[in-house]
């Protein structure tokens, strides 16, 4: 890693932080614990041994630490250390959702991270004790990446690559940059609905509880400041 060779504080800060991927593993460990495999689906261009080295280096800084999680593998936190970093992660988002908002560029437009990020941020809780099965349609990707299920049931969503059986209470279609403006707050649900851009069908109790289990996070509630920003 290389240093900026001074002894300034925000010079040293900067080194640690600012380390291409960096960010994004605190970012990912700022919502809590995670284990090896569930830091990859937040960083898909990161390779393993890349991912694995710098879990290292920040072990070794006291930014993270080794963390139980049960069964064999253990996963990581952030240490106190890590956790100071948690504001100015957040402070990032806001000014991202502020001033880097636009039209998605093709190298923007991630299948891994759109499905990780739904995984992650959504709300099971949303359906009581009810199991429910989210299936969802990306209508412009070829057939081995069109379909997704998301199998919500014991507090928990777990994203399926294939259909886990049983009924499906929701059912979603859309193109794969429209589910990105949903998540990023480009694109409210309710317009996308209304303009036909989003396509939800299902059991009743399901779908109108389907805002909640989305949910949406605060800094999609940030309006975009950029002139060239996409509307919604």
């Amino acid at each position: 890693m290389k240093s900026y060779g001074q002894f300034c504080p925000v010079a040293k800060a900067a080194e640690l932080f600012c380390e291409r991927w960096n960010a994004l593993i605190i970012r990912d460990l700022a919502s809590g614990p995670r284990r090896f495999s569930e830091l990859q689906r937040g960083v898909p261009l990161m390779s393993p041994s890349l991912l694995s080295s710098r879990l290292k280096w920040l072990i070794a800084e006291g930014v993270v630490a080794r963390h139980g999680m049960g069964g064999k593998h253990s996963g990581y936190a952030l240490t106190e250390a890590g956790r100071e970093f948690a504001p100015l992660v957040e402070a990032l988002g806001i000014w991202g959702q502020r001033w880097t908002r636009r039209e998605l560029k093709a190298h923007e437009i991630d299948l891994g991270l759109l499905v990780w990020s739904l995984e992650s941020s959504s709300n099971p809780q949303a359906f009581g004790p009810r199991r429910c099965l989210i299936r969802l349609e990306l209508t412009d990707q070829p057939k081995a990446k069109r379909w997704w299920w998301f199998l919500n049931q014991k507090g928990r969503c777990e994203l399926c690559v294939d259909d886990p059986g049983g009924d499906v209470n929701i059912y979603l279609a859309c193109t794969l940059p429209d589910a990105i403006y949903i998540i990023r707050g480009d694109l409210a649900p309710a317009t996308a609905l209304g303009t036909g851009r989003l396509e939800l069908l299902g059991d009743g109790w399901a779908t109108r509880a389907f805002d909640e289990w989305l949910n949406l996070g605060p800094l999609t509630k940030i309006p975009s400041r950029r002139p060239d920003a996409k509307p919604g």
